[in-house]
């Protein structure tokens, strides 16, 4: 089956599990794929934008459970943080699919008995180390520690030992396709590099796959057999059948269907690119165009995720700068496929420097002479001068060289071309000096040329910016005199010299205002101490006396302390309590080294029932604040013993 237009453009990014919180991470692949439908769009094509969420598996029932509420009642919670988010963010998707929807419940159950009776799935028992915060069982290289364990090397959470009945999806039979098909689509899955690991991984061998459970009650029932329920990737990944209407509406399914692009996180590559090609291949499906892995945000060297307790709220930037802004930045400080690490600094140096300065500056500039000198309408122009013909060619040649980049895909090389442009069209001011030219009355024909190129650049940078800087851009095209959205013109039609010289322009406001870091950094955490310290007080469960005195709070002096091999955080460390000495594990390796912290004294709790911490025993907890995701210890001076009571 192929696409019953050519002229169509089909974009998803993953569906989210609602047992997170958005975060930056989230939002890093939405605006991506926000930026390319938007793009494709005014490149004439009709596109379907599709994102989601992922409802079903047994993180959130238990999280559900925890909270005291069903999983459908989580489940609504968090999809309206998501839609909430994506609102503030200007995200323009055609469709948001939810793994709980019926219309994806019977699609899904359809597939699952059509590859039943094909023979490609099949029942039997399954013994294996699973890992439940990543709902996936581990692969057989993870190597078990001297305890007998084995740990996710995900999301590093120890993992169990599942022996259930189960019905299999015949992996093993996809082998050769697989990699038949790798070889004639060699750029299936992008970056190159990403493409190595999958083929890599095939090469090595295909297992069938486990696709149901019985201890698993949140979820599609198979099909016949109710006592099992569909396991959660077999689940989600079909979405993207069902969110354009896969078995309910053939006329949109036939007409995007296959997907160009599937925008996902490395993280779950290989179920995008060996799993997913896979069901589909089973079951009759053409196959998607591209597989776009792309890289993580970090925060302090490490992935954002609400178990880590490192994820970034993107409502901080929002609420004082807009989404416009922070578009910007995640999607030109790196490559589609690189990881960046996040900080505020970065931040806000890329708003003042290339948002304020560079571009804010230029419009501001620009529109502001043309009001002043001419009243905002410039009449009569002089003919063009060659350096005036240099910025209107310039233009023709980033047009082309920047739709080259929309169309690869590479974002942040579209923003740094936009931005030599955005710099040669600023020099061209200095050079021409519009306010010099302006004290001689005999030079206004002149006057109206530059500042008519300097204009006309500036409505073609907002066209070629609109699909990163919606907002800002369409700002800017109401400014420069033209009628409704970016989103409703064409870029075959752009050029340069359509700006007409009678045009009435307006006058403009700061586009970009600058922002000092520490007041910005200042007006956030005054913003958030009501609202940290609400939810705080929220969740306090009061406490008798009696049950704070069980606890037995001791000054301890920390005698060793060394890294716990193989992690980032984690310390252990040999503290005298006083009257005898205890081992402790303490993840604070990423604000204080061995050595800042032997011979110090610090509040340790000693009758804490004994852990094992990555293989390491336990046996007691330092106190810290957590100050920004930092522990800050309290240190006695040494007047105080070990083993002193702590009341």
């Amino acid at each position: 089956m192929e696409k019953t237009s050519k002229n169509t453009f089909y974009i998803t990014t993953p569906i989210y599990y609602v047992n997170d919180i958005p975060h930056i991470g989230h939002a890093y692949t939405t605006i991506i794929a926000d930026a390319l439908s938007r793009y494709k769009k005014l490149a004439g094509y009709d596109v379907f934008f599709l994102t989601g969420t992922d409802e079903h598996g047994q993180k959130v029932e238990k999280s559900a459970a925890e909270k005291g509420l069903k999983p459908i009642e989580l489940a609504d919670k968090v999809v309206g943080r998501f839609k909430n988010l994506w609102q503030a963010l200007n995200i323009s998707y055609d469709g948001f699919i939810r793994t709980t929807a019926t219309r994806h419940e019977q699609g899904v159950q359809k597939i699952f008995k059509i590859l039943l009776d094909k023979g490609d799935i099949y029942k039997g028992l399954y013994e294996g180390w699973y890992c439940v915060s990543c709902e996936n069982f581990l692969p057989e290289d993870v190597r078990e520690d001297d305890q007998g364990r084995k740990f996710c090397p995900d999301c590093e959470k120890e993992a169990g030992i599942v022996s259930e009945k189960t019905y299999f999806f015949r992996l093993s039979a996809y082998q050769k396709p697989l990699l038949d098909f790798y070889k004639k689509y060699p750029k299936f899955v992008r970056p190159k590099s990403r493409m190595n690991e999958v083929v890599s991984f095939v090469r090595q061998g295909l297992k069938d796959l486990s696709i149901t459970r019985t201890t698993v009650r949140w979820g599609i029932p198979v099909p016949g057999d109710p006592e099992h329920t569909i396991y959660v990737w077999f689940d989600a990944l079909h979405n993207y059948l069902t969110g354009i209407g896969y078995d309910l509406d053939k006329k949109t399914f036939e007409r995007y269907w296959p997907a160009d692009i599937h925008l996902i996180g490395k993280d779950i590559l290989r179920f995008h690119a060996v799993f997913w090609p896979a069901f589909l291949m089973a079951a009759g499906f053409p196959l998607p165009g591209t597989i776009l892995g792309h890289g993580w945000w970090l925060k302090d060297e490490s992935k954002m995720s609400k178990s880590r307790g490192n994820v970034l709220d993107p409502h901080v930037i929002l609420d004082t700068l807009g989404p416009d802004p922070l578009r910007y930045f995640l999607l030109r400080e790196i490559p589609i496929g690189l990881d960046g690490n996040f900080s505020h600094e970065g931040f806000l140096h890329r708003v003042n420097s290339d948002l304020a300065n560079d571009l804010g500056n230029l419009v501001q500039r620009t529109l502001t002479m043309i009001s002043k000198y001419f009243g905002g309408l410039l009449g009569d122009v002089a003919p063009e001068n060659e350096s005036d013909g240099h910025l209107r060619e310039e233009f023709e040649r980033k047009k082309k060289t920047v739709l080259g980049y929309y169309d690869d895909y590479a974002l942040n090389k579209v923003l740094e071309e936009m931005w030599t442009y955005i710099n040669s069209v600023n020099r061209y001011l200095a050079d021409n000096e519009p306010w010099k030219v302006a004290k001689d009355p005999e030079q206004k024909h002149r006057l109206s040329r530059i500042l008519y190129q300097s204009a006309a650049a500036i409505r073609t940078i907002a066209v070629l910016l609109y699909p990163i800087m919606p907002d800002s851009m369409n700002k800017v095209w109401d400014l420069v005199g033209e009628e409704g959205s970016i989103g409703e013109q064409r870029l075959a039609n752009l050029h340069f010299e359509d700006l007409p010289a009678d045009r009435s322009i307006k006058k403009p406001s700061a586009l970009f205002p600058r922002v000092d870091l520490k007041d910005f950094l200042e007006e956030k955490k005054a913003e958030a101490a009501p609202k940290i310290q609400a939810v705080k007080e929220d969740k306090m469960e009061q406490i008798t006396f009696d049950e704070f005195k069980k606890m037995d709070l001791r000054v301890a002096e920390i005698l060793k302390a060394e890294k716990v091999e193989g992690t980032d955080k984690l310390l252990k460390l040999e503290v005298d309590i006083g009257t005898e000495k205890r081992q402790l594990v303490a993840g604070v390796a990423d604000v204080y080294t061995p050595e800042d912290l032997v011979g110090k004294k610090l509040i340790v709790i000693v009758n804490l029932q004994p852990a094992v911490i990555r293989g390491v025993e336990s046996r007691g907890m330092l106190l810290a604040a957590e100050i920004d995701n930092k522990a800050v210890i309290p240190f006695f001076g040494p007047d105080v013993p070990a083993g002193a009571k702590v009341k």
